[in-house]
């Protein structure tokens, strides 16, 4: 019977994980180039005696790579990706990739973006342009002219998740894994004017929310009626001597 409270508490925290996720991901349904957090459970096996016993694992996060829709504003410092690639920013916390492509150029010319972070180019330098210029624009390589010469050119790199991750910023993420610059890569491009919707769908969270609650309502009901089966069992054979 304590081997079955065991399973119970075990799926609980998996529960609680998943729903710590969903909820995070219906938070961020309107983050502009957020990807939502999904979570890979395994099933461990207990070596209890007489017989193995199935564990519900913690879990692994990992992100959706799927591309959120796109919406154009028509700015000359909005950018979208196309294909599974990221800008890279330096933050406080150290370098990221984003997927919010909402830039602006400060009064000396440098391109950050709304919280003030500096973008940078492909060699990890932050980008810099002619504040004096007008006219900006950019390829779908990334190459950044003003007034018909190139100045710079937008960094786009490529990640490994696979080794876990942490989020800042909300629609930021830090890979534990280095990341890579983007190169050779035709599925890979830029398009000006637009930004790229969060990927969340979020009916289709909600619904998994409610269902993940309610499983957890369930085993927590379980556990209950467990632990007062045991009571009275203790109960019975203490009164039998």
């Amino acid at each position: 019977m304590q081997t079955g409270l065991y399973v119970a508490v075990s799926s609980q925290m998996a529960l609680e994980k998943r729903m710590n996720t969903l909820a995070d991901n219906v938070a961020n349904s309107s983050t502009v180039g957020f990807r939502s957090t999904e979570v890979k459970f395994n099933q461990l096996l207990g070596d209890t005696k007489p017989a193995k016993v199935s564990f519900v694992s913690e879990g692994q996060e990992f992100l959706n790579t799927n591309n959120g829709g796109l919406s154009r504003t028509g700015s000359e410092l909005d950018f979208a990706i196309k294909g599974d690639a990221w800008f890279q920013i330096d933050t406080p916390g150290g370098t990221a990739l984003t997927r919010d492509g909402r830039f602006t150029m400060t009064g000396t010319g440098e391109l950050v973006t709304l919280r003030g972070y500096p973008v940078l180019d492909a060699g990890g330098a932050p980008i810099q342009l002619n504040p004096q210029a007008s006219d900006i624009k950019v390829g779908a390589d990334g190459s950044i002219q003003q007034n018909g010469a190139q100045v710079a050119a937008l960094g786009l790199y490529e990640a490994n998740f696979s080794n876990g991750f942490s989020r800042y910023d909300n629609s930021a993420v830090i890979p534990n894994s280095q990341p890579e610059p983007v190169v050779d890569r035709f599925d890979v491009g830029v398009m000006q004017g637009y930004v790229e919707e969060s990927n969340v769908n979020p009916v289709q969270e909600m619904s998994q929310l409610i269902m993940v609650s309610r499983a957890f309502e369930n085993i927590t009901a379980l556990m209950r009626d467990s632990e007062s089966s045991l009571d009275e069992a203790i109960k019975t054979l203490g009164g039998s001597k």
